[in-house]
């Protein structure tokens, strides 16, 4: 059913959006945003308003290169560990004295690696020029495989997907929804949230169809699609960082693995070096959010700690439901 288009957008995001995008609204089916006022569903994934209008913008005028590295990542996964790592790898060669100028000393990790439809594609009368970046581009998005550019999919880009456990995903991003919420405001209950995430409402959810898009187009095109886990990321950081520097073409040599620069980059790229700067302590990004807010825990199994047997319960029997029987389990 349509809906009126003033209903659809909060107005003060009507000036912000484009007429394609208001159009396209008015037909979407709409639920109430764990953080932004709704969520439009499109392609059958979740997004909020001004998420949706990057994303069209990003799908009709994005143009990949062969060179890219594609950062992909369900939101709350590890994105800022892997924006991270992704960058001090590729930029390893311009900054070999890593703890004296690096850019991830004085900048967050996104502010450095850009999301696609959040950041370069929001703005509705702006697009950005990527052409002057230098090769390899990287980039991050939180787009389902299905909503990804054309040329994205089309081109020898490389795609690094990350995922983590669907229930410290879940803490995670409530825990963060509400870290961002403006003051005064109510927060999202626990129990809320966790219905809407297990009925798929959440940003770019349902979080079990984001997950298996990616995991099977990696088995098909493993020279493409790294898949990775942020539990693995974790429990073996150096043998995973390796593969990553191989997937996306800048290997370490032996000379560098001899030098230390494996455990220098998983050091910079530490939760608790990168937490404990003064640029993610106390500033924020362009968008508004603070720093801060990108680093609480960082653990495994942390969501034990909120979640009741019963809802972990549920979600065990989901995310087997849904990706077992593909072979995938966390």
């Amino acid at each position: 059913m349509s809906q009126s288009n003033d209903n659809v957008i909060p107005k003060y995001l009507q000036n912000e959006v484009s007429q394609e995008c208001k159009d396209l609204m008015a037909t979407l089916p709409m639920e109430k945003g764990w953080l932004a006022s709704h969520f439009h569903q499109y392609q059958g994934f979740w997004f909020y308003t001004r998420q949706l209008q990057g994303l069209l913008s990003c799908q009709k005028h994005f143009n990949a290169l062969n060179s890219d590295v594609i950062m992909v990542t369900t939101p709350k996964s590890g994105t800022t560990w892997l924006k991270a790592w992704t960058f001090a790898l590729l930029n390893r060669k311009k900054y070999p004295k890593m703890f004296q100028n690096h850019p991830l000393l004085t900048q967050n990790p996104h502010f450095l690696v850009p999301f696609l439809e959040i950041n370069l594609y929001a703005d509705k009368d702006l697009l950005p020029d990527l052409n002057s970046l230098p090769s390899p581009r990287l980039f991050a998005t939180h787009l389902p495989y299905v909503s990804l550019p054309k040329s994205v999919i089309d081109s020898d880009c490389k795609i690094v997907y990350l995922c983590r456990n669907p229930k410290d995903t879940l803490v995670s991003l409530w825990l963060f929804t509400n870290k961002l919420k403006l003051e005064g405001s109510s927060t999202n209950s626990l129990e809320d949230s966790f219905k809407k995430f297990c009925n798929g409402v959440s940003l770019c959810g349902p979080f079990w169809e984001h997950v298996l898009g990616y995991w099977k187009k990696s088995l098909e095109r493993p020279e493409k699609i790294m898949f990775m886990r942020y539990e693995e990321m974790k429990k073996n950081p150096s043998i995973v960082l390796k593969e990553l520097a191989r997937f996306i073409g800048c290997p370490f040599s032996k000379e560098e693995e001899d030098e230390g620069v494996v455990d220098d980059i998983l050091k910079l790229c530490s939760f608790k070096n990168l937490s404990n700067l003064e640029v993610n302590k106390k500033e924020k990004l362009p968008s508004g959010e603070e720093n801060m807010a990108y680093f609480r825990c960082g653990e495994i199994g942390d969501s034990k700690h909120y979640l009741t047997a019963e809802m972990i319960e549920q979600l065990d029997t989901i995310t087997e439901e849904k990706l077992g029987q593909y072979g995938f389990r966390f």
